[in-house]
Formats: C-alpha cells, sequence, structure tokens
C-alpha cells in the first residue's frame, strides 16, 4: 500500500474532479471487494465535499464467477425488481457515481460465455434507463482503480505479489497525476485545458473521414457523422457540473458515422471483456459492420460481443492518441482499458456518447439514429494505435491533410 496521503490524494481527485461532487448531492460508490481501502477513503471525501448520502455497490467477482458457473441461464437471466429500483432510485435522485476498477483478468476463462452473454444482457436491458443516464451526461461520473495482487502479478509477473501491488499502485497513481509532491487538482486542470486545445484543432477542420494505416493490416477508413463533436478531458454534465469521466486520460473521441466504416483494423493490445482476454484479433468492416473478424485468443468472447445486440457490431466512438504520450511511454500492459484505451488510438464497437454530436444530449435516441448514432446495449474499447500510425483526414471540401505521422499528432 502507498502512503495514506497518496490514497487521499487519489481520493480528493476522484471526488474533486472526477465527479466533482455536488452539495447536497447522492453519491453512489461502485467498487469491488478488492478495494476497500480507497473506496473508504473516498466514501469520507464525498461527505467532506458536502454530500447528502454516500451508497456503495459492492461487488466480488470471485462470486461472480462462482453464480456463472453454477447457476442456471434461466435464473442468470432474471433481475430482481429491487435491482432496478434501487437504479431508478439513484437516477430520480440526480445522484452521480464514482467506479473504482480493479479487474481480475482472465477469471472467467473458462465460463460458458453463453452465460456471460444472457445474464449481462439481462442486466442492459433491464437498466437500460440508467445507461443512458450516465452515457448522456445527466450527472456526473467517473472511474478510477485500485490494484489486486493477482492483477499486478499479471501486470509485473517478474516480480513476487507485493512488489507487483506496489509497482501497479505506483503506476495507477503516475498515470492518475498523483504524486508526493505535486497537487493533482492543479495539474489536472491544466492537463484539461491542453485537451481541449487538441478537441477545439479538431473541430475546426470538420473532418469528413479520417484515413487509418500501418505495417500491421490496420487500412481503414472512419466516416464521422455530421455535426461531430470532438471531446476529450473534462464534461459539462446537464446540471451543469463540469467533471472527468475517466482517471486517467489522454483522449481526443469523436462519434463515427454508423454505416460509414470499412476497411480492416488490427487490435495491438488484448481486450479484457467479462472476465476473458480477447488476444490477437482483427476485425474487417463494410458500410460500418463488421462482416468478418478472428482472434488467436477467446475468439468465442469475441463472437459473443459482436453478437450482443445489432449495434454491437458496429462502432460508437474513434479516438484519437499519440503513441508518445505518458502512458503508452510507460511500456506497462495494464490489462485494463481504462489504462491501455489511454496508451493507443482506440474504437469502440457499440454505443456512441450523445455529447459527440451537437446539441445531442439534449435529444431523443430516435432522433440521434437518424443522424448516423449508433445505439447498442454495450460500449467496448479496443486499442489498435501504434508507433507507424498514418492518419490522414479528409475535409468536407475534399482537401487531404495528415492528422499523424509516426504514430503522433502533427495537428
Amino acid at each position: 500500500m502507498p502512503k495514506k496521503e497518496l490514497i487521499t490524494k487519489l481520493a480528493k481527485l476522484a471526488v474533486k474532479v472526477g465527479a466533482n461532487v455536488q452539495k447536497d448531492q447522492i453519491v453512489v460508490i461502485r467498487t469491488s471487494t478488492e478495494t476497500k481501502e480507497l473506496a473508504r477513503e473516498v466514501a469520507e471525501q464525498a461527505y467532506l465535499a458536502g454530500a447528502r448520502r454516500v451508497h456503495v455497490q459492492w461487488s466480488d467477482e470471485f462470486i461472480s464467477r462462482q453464480s456463472l458457473l453454477h447457476a442456471s441461464l434461466e435464473e442468470l437471466t432474471q433481475v430482481p425488481n429491487y435491482l432496478v429500483d434501487q437504479y431508478q432510485y439513484y437516477v430520480d435522485q440526480g445522484a452521480c457515481f464514482i467506479s473504482i476498477s480493479s479487474p481480475i483478468p482472465g477469471l472467467n476463462k473458462d465460463v460458458d460465455p453463453m452465460k456471460s452473454q444472457k445474464s449481462g444482457i439481462a442486466m442492459q436491458k433491464a437498466v437500460s434507463f440508467f445507461r443512458e443516464f450516465l452515457m448522456g451526461n445527466k450527472s456526473q461520473w467517473t472511474i478510477i482503480s485500485e490494484p489486486n495482487p493477482i492483477w499486478a502479478k499479471q501486470v509485473f509477473p517478474e516480480l513476487d505479489e507485493d512488489a507487483a501491488v506496489e509497482a501497479l499502485w505506483q503506476a495507477i497513481l503516475n498515470a492518475s497525476r498523483v504524486t508526493e509532491n505535486n497537487d493533482p487538482i492543479k495539474e489536472w486542470k491544466e492537463h484539461n485545458a491542453r485537451l481541449l486545445a487538441h478537441n477545439t484543432i479538431l473541430n475546426e477542420y470538420n473532418f469528413k473521414h479520417l484515413h487509418f494505416k500501418n505495417s500491421l493490416g490496420t487500412d481503414l477508413i472512419v466516416e464521422l457523422v455530421k455535426d461531430h463533436v470532438w471531446a476529450g478531458g473534462g464534461e459539462v454534465a446537464l446540471n451543469g457540473a463540469y467533471f472527468n469521466p475517466n482517471i486517467p486520460t489522454e483522449e481526443n473521441f469523436t462519434m463515427p458515422y454508423k454505416w460509414g466504416t470499412r476497411g480492416k483494423v488490427v487490435a495491438t493490445k488484448p481486450l479484457n471483456y467479462q472476465g476473458k482476454l480477447i488476444d490477437k484479433f482483427w476485425l474487417e468492416f463494410k458500410d460500418g459492420k463488421v462482416v468478418d473478424y478472428d482472434a488467436e485468443v477467446e475468439k468465442d468472447a469475441l463472437t459473443n460481443l459482436l453478437e450482443t445486440d445489432e449495434g454491437s457490431k458496429y462502432i460508437g466512438e474513434i479516438a484519437l492518441i499519440s503513441h508518445d504520450s505518458p502512458i503508452s511511454n510507460t511500456n506497462i500492459l495494464f490489462l485494463n482499458t481504462l489504462f491501455d484505451e489511454n496508451a493507443s488510438c482506440h474504437m469502440a464497437l457499440g454505443r456512441a456518447y450523445p455529447m459527440n454530436i451537437k446539441n445531442g444530449v439534449n435529444l431523443d435516441i430516435p432522433t440521434l439514429e437518424k443522424s448516423g448514432y449508433n445505439n447498442s446495449m454495450v460500449h467496448s474499447d479496443f486499442m489498435f494505435g501504434s508507433s507507424d500510425m498514418e492518419i490522414t483526414g479528409l475535409t468536407q471540401d475534399g482537401k487531404e491533410v495528415k492528422v499523424f505521422e509516426k504514430g503522433n499528432f502533427v495537428i
């Protein structure tokens, strides 16, 4: 465990900068039993920031695994009314959400993927209103991380368990801009300003499409939705609070046109999906839809992801991150999308963010869909950036602009 002062700094960052908890607001901490120390500190900091009440939703990946192994599919697809009512209460109260991630990659490698898929779909359908509440930025939300021994040993297999946990703690704190001698809140204000400046440049170009190409086999054109908006860093919730959804973050991202992606993309990092590590995979798109794919590791899990619903075969996000960036330069494979996606250009299969189209947060789903918004029960990011990635943007009047050279921004 790092010094208590660093844990407090990270918790305060999550409360003040991540969720930006407002006075008398309800705060929901969504976490696992692996993160009790950080969860307790986040709860205290939330109360100190003026929270009216802090609720904690605990989970345990080992118990979840036991349920998937032993419970019937019929039982797993039943969602009790009290769970739906709980989420509805949080939405009605305008609660903000702080999630603490501590994954155990590969834990479900021997679990029937159909059980994972069907139980996940049942829950998503039952609380679809909650997904729209969060992804539509109706209130603030953020996610931070805490190590656990199993995860740490997978990231640092050469170290003993205690040393691996300490090393992963250090990597998480550094990526989150939390050190013994700094002011993380001040650093995040400066970091948000840099990301906002890049958003402004990209929005001014108003590209029609982006063409991605590298030596690994990626040759992909991603058309962008009309009136798209580049975002990254802080965002504004409908209640007016400025918040940071992801700690850490290095990305500038926007909304693809649902039917406008074509070509092949090759993943450059594993994807941890429902406790399974999908690795060495590629996807081929035509008219926005995945028409062919393969994976050397956990192909069945990739199949289940793609077959979740109609929208899971299309993309809802495209994000740009220079290869020469803080998290990428650590050369650490975190096996956690929150970190790995911020080391590499990535895209998301599934649902788009309404905020990535002008006035999108004020539009209903059917109206958004008419503009090329992809709707889905999933939003699963995977990484495809590389040190030799070349990106060319096509402007609305047909001019080509070099956006990336040798893996990095040049605009």
